[in-house]
């Protein structure tokens, strides 16, 4: 096991130890003050008052908002696993991974670097792993109140979008199979030519890019978008209705000076954000 998988491991044991903490001491003990002021939205609520603002266009991050943990951080760790890159790439990206956690990289430098160390590959190879590891680690995680509401907005007929920081392949692979089609999806993506994949960054949606990736598309005012964390903020902003699902606290703190309510999904109750201060 690398240094990587090594410190993957660690935070999976440090966010179980969160949960423990958080349910052995009651959640209600542990409300702050920006919880207590913010509505929090019981699941009939956020479904009526999704539905009650009568989307027609609806967006949704996906990592902490349709289901829980990091799909684009544990797609590397595993494809690295699975030894689709090399020994060198893996340790540079081991390196860079924990300059981010120090705050010395940034998001949006790590998110295009995570999607430019499969350089090389075919596509078609990327495609076929992102689906096995969807399948096997990520689908059990969509949260059961999202998957309702995207089943009733696929039925009525909304144009759903996905933006997300993570990975194309991992995220079109995962919102497929709830009406989001690969055309749909804005996310981390790198050039491919002749079926190859290159290092030529095409975009990574995260904090104010995903506005403006929303805008290139054509939905410069969407009517309703769902996030769970700060770097969704700036695409929240832009939404005529705006729906945090699962906020970290940056995104509460936010919530509670726009006047907005948010939504928990029962299996996130007791689940402290994965990168503090998000």
């Amino acid at each position: 096991m690398n240094s990587l998988q090594n410190l993957y491991v660690q935070r999976k044991v440090d966010m179980e130890e969160n949960r423990s903490g958080w349910l052995s001491s009651g959640i209600e003990g542990q409300l702050t003050p920006t919880e207590i002021q913010v509505p929090k939205w019981t699941a009939d609520e956020f479904e009526r008052l999704v539905l009650k603002s009568n989307p027609k266009v609806a967006v949704f991050d996906c990592d902490g908002t349709l289901w829980s943990g990091d799909s684009g951080y544990g797609f590397m760790v595993w494809t690295l696993e699975q030894g689709l890159v090399s020994r060198s790439t893996s340790d540079w990206i081991d390196t860079r991974y924990r300059a981010y956690l120090a705050g010395t990289v940034s998001e949006v430098q790590i998110c295009g670097e995570m999607v430019q160390i499969y350089a090389g590959l075919r596509e078609q190879e990327l495609r076929a792993a992102a689906a096995k590891y969807f399948d096997e680690f990520v689908r059990s995680r969509v949260f059961a109140e999202m998957t309702a509401l995207l089943a009733v907005l696929d039925k009525a007929g909304v144009e759903m979008w996905a933006v997300s920081s993570t990975n194309r392949w991992v995220v079109a692979e995962g919102v497929r199979a709830y009406g989001i089609p690969d055309e749909r999806v804005l996310a981390a993506e790198v050039a491919v030519e002749g079926g190859i994949i290159t290092g030529k960054l095409l975009d990574v949606p995260t904090d104010e890019a995903k506005a403006a990736a929303l805008t290139r598309a054509g939905l410069a005012r969407p009517d309703a978008v769902f996030g769970n964390s700060v770097h969704d903020l700036a695409m929240m902003e832009i939404a005529a209705n705006a729906f945090p699902v699962n906020p970290s606290p940056a995104l509460l703190d936010a919530a509670a000076k726009k006047g907005w309510g948010y939504f928990r999904p029962q299996a996130a109750e007791g689940v402290v954000a994965a990168v503090a201060g998000e």
